[in-house]
């Protein structure tokens, strides 16, 4: 009977020491409301939906001698089998990344992941490390593939209203709000070109860059709260919202340099640093509200066959970047025309 009892009590001190655990890691989410996420936080990306629809000759090709109407997923995790030299990073997850939009002379653009810690004074400080993508489905922080456009004139691209980036569940936690997608275009020869020679097209960094930021105008009450405690910034929950200025991460750097995620931006302060050299403004040069009607040309296709790098990533400085965000699952459609609607 006394064996009983003693066991009963020390059942009864495990089930309150994982309540105080339980309790203790409630307080720390229910209370950190910062820019990034912790370790271990992660966004589904299920699934990529990359459509192309085929007005005024417009034809789409993931290896530049496949041509059609529409590609999907596997087209593209599949591209390397006749495309070599494909560097197609599609992974399951997605972590928050920052980019200013530079490219370098191999024709990608400079991605930074960002890791947030505590200092000895308890403040959260951030550090940056480069993120290059290779061609693979196992990992990667962020999305990045090669698509070959080709008409038989010269054309303006346009997104269509299919386009957008919504939550695929019914749990929608505001991730979508701090997602972006970038089109590099590499450059454009002629489509009697072989099929090598379009491969190869690279215009390394001279590649001009369109940044889109869909979903622009949304905040939950945890990104107003993020915008207004980390950043300073006042912003209403909901939809209807003025687009907000945030500064990218252009160059890597540790913890040493003392930046907390106040800090981290090119006009703030830091030990020991340069914030200018660290960060830069960006101004996505397309956004739209959730639902949109946008009419304004994204790319400036010549006649033949144009090579473009698309990036898909979270941006870890937006203010809807932050731990209750994090989780779920996000629907990326991508849907391009030459005509506008």
């Amino acid at each position: 009977m006394e064996k009983k009892k003693k066991t009963q009590k020390r059942k009864q001190r495990r089930v309150l020491l994982l309540l105080f655990l339980m309790i203790g890691t409630g307080i720390i989410f229910g209370t950190a409301t910062y820019a990034w996420f912790t370790a271990n936080k992660t966004v589904s990306v299920n699934p990529i939906d990359v459509n192309v629809t085929a007005k005024s000759g417009l034809q789409i090709s993931a290896d530049a001698q496949n041509w059609k109407s529409i590609l999907d997923v596997s087209d593209l995790t599949s591209a390397s089998g006749t495309y070599t030299a494909a560097v197609n990073q599609i992974p399951a997850t997605i972590e928050p990344v920052s980019s200013v939009g530079t490219v370098d002379s191999t024709g990608k653009m400079e991605m930074f992941l960002g890791t947030v810690t505590a200092d000895d004074g308890g403040d959260f400080v951030l550090s940056a490390s480069k993120s290059t993508e290779t061609n693979t489905t196992a990992s990667g922080a962020f999305v990045a593939y090669d698509i070959f456009l080709r008409t038989e004139e010269a054309a303006q691209i346009y997104l269509t209203s299919n386009s957008g980036i919504t939550f695929a569940d019914d749990n929608d936690k505001g991730i979508k709000n701090a997602t972006r997608v970038a089109f590099v275009v590499l450059g454009n020869k002629d489509s009697g070109e072989s099929v090598s020679s379009l491969q190869s097209i690279n215009d390394g960094a001279a590649s001009p860059v369109t940044i889109w930021e869909p979903n622009y105008d949304d905040h939950t009450a945890y990104g107003v709260a993020n915008a207004r405690d980390v950043y300073g910034v006042t912003v209403n929950q909901g939809t209807g919202n003025a687009a907000v200025t945030y500064d990218g991460i252009k160059a890597a750097f540790g913890t040493e340099e003392g930046i907390t995620l106040g800090q981290a931006k090119h006009d703030g302060t830091s030990t020991g640093s340069n914030n200018a050299t660290l960060f830069q403004t960006v101004t996505p040069a397309i956004k739209t509200e959730t639902g949109f009607d946008e009419n304004q040309a994204l790319i400036n296709l010549e006649k033949g066959v144009t090579k473009v790098r698309v990036y898909m990533w979270i941006e870890g400085q937006d203010v809807d970047c932050e731990n209750n965000a994090s989780g779920g699952k996000i629907t990326f459609d991508l849907q391009l025309t030459t005509a506008t609607e």
